[in-house]
């Protein structure tokens, strides 16, 4: 594992995501933001924690497809169509089930979330970019 997920003392201790990831490793593997789409474009869901879970997904298969695992993603960003606070029990839901069904780690690693006015089709509500260290 090229990825080592840290709280350090005196940040924000919460269970949901690690504030600090350390990575070594020989590659770098920036993914482009991926989204609840099926490989013809079809959105797959029309719930946002449908949608961050298939978002999710969609990294993970990029993450291998460049050889790595999901194990080596160091970063997340986490664009979201209209973001209030009142969506965060969604968004976290989304991402229990990719922790459930791709293996993420829990915590996840560093997240940051963006509020967006839209994404490139009306249907998407989220897209998320990922950062992964590649021995």
């Amino acid at each position: 594992m090229s990825v080592t997920l840290s709280h350090p003392e005196g940040l924000l201790q919460q269970a949901d995501y690690a504030p600090v990831a350390s990575a070594t490793g020989s590659r770098t593997l920036l993914l482009a933001g991926q989204a609840a789409v099926t490989p013809a474009g079809e959105v797959t869901s029309t719930d946002l924690a449908g949608q961050v879970q298939s978002a999710l997904h969609n990294v993970a298969v990029g993450v291998a497809g460049a050889g790595g695992h999901i194990s080596d993603v160091a970063r997340l960003t986490i664009y979201v169509v209209g973001w209030t606070p009142e969506m965060a029990e969604q968004l976290l839901d989304g991402t229990a089930r990719a922790q459930a069904s791709d293996g993420y780690s829990a915590p996840l690693p560093p997240i940051t979330v963006i509020g967006v006015q839209a994404l490139w089709t009306p249907e998407l509500l989220v897209e998320i970019e990922a950062t992964a260290i590649i021995d």
